[in-house]
């Protein structure tokens, strides 16, 4: 069924009925769908039905409104209903919420949520952005004042609200993951000491556990109480406080509690439709965006899409896949052939002076894909020229396939960690590989760089590897019983702290003790953080020694530790 429209006689004939695209949900996906469709379509009549007071916003900005980072609320406001009406042409229903699809009648039953009003709306063609919600296990304690999560501006005023209201002292976030850490990071700036519960053994679950190491560290050492494999029980109140019970049998009594746990796609409304979901729970499209009824699309939070590197199928809550996944839409509502290729999961998050990123496959998801025919280096280089004043150690693992295809890397570190992803992320887009990544023409000045880039390196090792240069070995191999664990660092290193049952001669006197290295067992080799003891490695290799390396050297073995 379609609406009939005003006469618009420089696009469409008078007599023509003017076709009518409804869209459930704006944010990321849905107001980037409208605005696009509309440099595209000038002729259709675009309605955005938003259950929120907001149709755009700036949701990955929450937390630091709460930590005052950023000060004023409408500086979150990315997009009015007034804009997309006077800009665009685009009408806006805020607060109006999509209760059901009736895909033969073609019209959705909506509630204006001011006046409890329902009504019937007609479309030609519909988009889904209904987003995803906040995961609130059912567990007691839940709904106590106090107790919030973080997903729109009214959250962060009921937060904002309650910090105001009386001094606080503490705060417990429930979760390791973005959200989590980025609500640590802005309570700790609100004043507030802070209590972090992770079920996981590890902070940042997409990550894996040895580079998850290093964030963990940087928290303890900023003042957070990370307590490490410890789920939320429940919370019972306490007086004026909350007392949060552990899985463990433990607790802490605190102010107040933010539920970061994660998010699940909000489908029920595709569901109720008939239309597929996915085993992942998400919403099921083609690479046009379209779902089971091909007159309806789906972006954003709520869909289910493809990993370019594993091939698995996920549910990826990104701001920027699902501004793209708008574009998609538009463009297949516009009779274009657009195709959405998939996700590889670039992402970066701030952690209190840290920057924490990745792309691609992790280890992690690629043997949770089946998938083991892969190689890891680890290196620890500067940021920038180490002679040029400022230069600040990062931490970088890069993952590659047998054939050198790059698949993943992740990074963590002060300065310099985005553009280095964003180096590699390129790159896997482009189906690059390691030999490409150690000959990559990157700027270079000492303030910027260095003659060799983090990410050059990266490369060179990685091909060191699969030119047979400098076998591996990981922190797994660590405890293997037939071995010599061989530290190559100077004896006051070794003495500030080692690897258990490691065995020391410097790189310096290495030349003078071979005979003291055996040849009838293998050896692992490591130092700091690689360098020397590849070194070291070279001159066993070539004297008969069956020496690996071990990735990432003393570094990585601790990291993985603190995780």
């Amino acid at each position: 069924m379609a609406r009939a429209s005003t006469k618009n006689s420089s696009v469409e004939n008078a007599s023509a009925p003017r076709r009518r695209v409804l869209i459930v949900g704006g944010v990321a996906g849905g107001a980037s769908t409208a605005a696009r469709l509309r440099r595209l379509d000038e002729a259709a009549e675009i309605v955005i039905f938003e259950r929120g007071p907001h149709v755009s916003f700036a949701n990955c900005g929450l937390p630091y409104h709460v930590g005052n980072v950023i000060a004023e609320e409408r500086s979150l406001l990315v997009a009015s209903r007034e804009l997309f009406r006077e800009r665009f042409n685009i009408d806006v229903h805020v607060e109006h919420e999509v209760l059901a699809i009736d895909r033969a009648a073609q019209t959705i039953r909506v509630r204006d949520l001011q006046t409890g009003v329902e009504r019937d709306e007609a479309w030609d063609a519909l988009v889904l952005s209904p987003g995803a919600a906040p995961l609130r296990p059912p567990l007691p304690g839940l709904e106590l004042p106090g107790v919030f999560t973080v997903k729109t501006i009214p959250d962060t005023r009921k937060i904002r609200a309650f910090l105001d209201e009386r001094p606080r002292r503490h705060a417990v976030v429930v979760g390791g993951g973005f959200i989590g850490l980025e609500m640590a990071e802005n309570l700790v700036e609100r004043g507030l000491t802070v209590t972090l519960l992770e079920k996981l053994p590890q902070v940042m679950p997409p990550f894996d556990a040895d580079m998850a190491g290093f964030v963990a560290e940087h928290l303890r050492q900023r003042g957070v109480d990370l307590r490490l494999g410890q789920g939320l029980a429940g919370i019972e109140p306490r007086g004026a406080r909350l007392f949060v019970k552990s899985d463990d049998g433990g607790g802490v009594e605190t102010d107040l509690v933010i539920l970061a746990l994660g998010v699940r796609p909000e489908v029920g409304l595709a569901k109720a439709a008939g239309l597929t979901i996915g085993e992942r729970g998400g919403i099921v499209v083609d690479e046009h965006l379209r779902t089971s009824d091909p007159r309806i699309l789906a972006v954003g939070d709520a869909i289910e899409v493809g990993d370019i590197v594993s091939g698995a199928r996920q549910v990826l809550p990104l701001a920027g896949p699902a501004n793209r996944q708008g574009r998609i839409a538009a463009e297949t509502l516009a009779g274009r052939s657009a195709v959405f290729r998939g996700v590889q999961g670039t992402a970066i998050v701030g952690v209190m002076g840290l920057a924490v990123a990745t792309t691609g496959a992790s280890e992690k998801a690629l043997q949770r894909a089946g998938k083991h025919d892969y190689q890891v280096v680890e290196l620890h280089p500067g940021h920038h020229a180490g002679y040029y004043p400022g230069a600040k150690t990062m931490h970088l693992k890069l993952i590659f396939a047998t054939d050198g295809k790059i698949l993943g890397a992740q990074a963590v570190g002060t300065d310099g960690v985005d553009k280095r992803i964003d180096v590699i992320a390129t790159m896997i887009q482009m189906g690059g590989t390691v030999r490409q990544l150690a000959n990559l023409e990157l700027c270079y000045a000492p303030q910027f760089g260095t003659a060799k880039d983090p990410v050059n390196v990266a490369g060179m090792l990685a091909v060191n590897v699969l030119d047979g240069d400098m076998p591996l070995g990981d922190w797994r191999d660590v405890a293997k019983p037939d071995q010599v664990l061989l530290d190559v660092r100077e004896p006051h290193e070794f003495a500030r702290g080692h690897i258990p049952n490691a065995v020391n001669v410097p790189l310096s006197q290495l030349r003078a003790r071979l005979d003291e290295i055996p040849r009838d067992r293998p050896v692992l080799v490591y130092c700091a953080v690689g360098q020397r003891a590849y070194f070291a490695q070279r001159q066993l290799l070539q004297h008969g020694v069956d020496a690996k390396n071990l990735s990432g050297g003393y570094a990585s073995w601790q990291a993985r530790r603190a995780a």
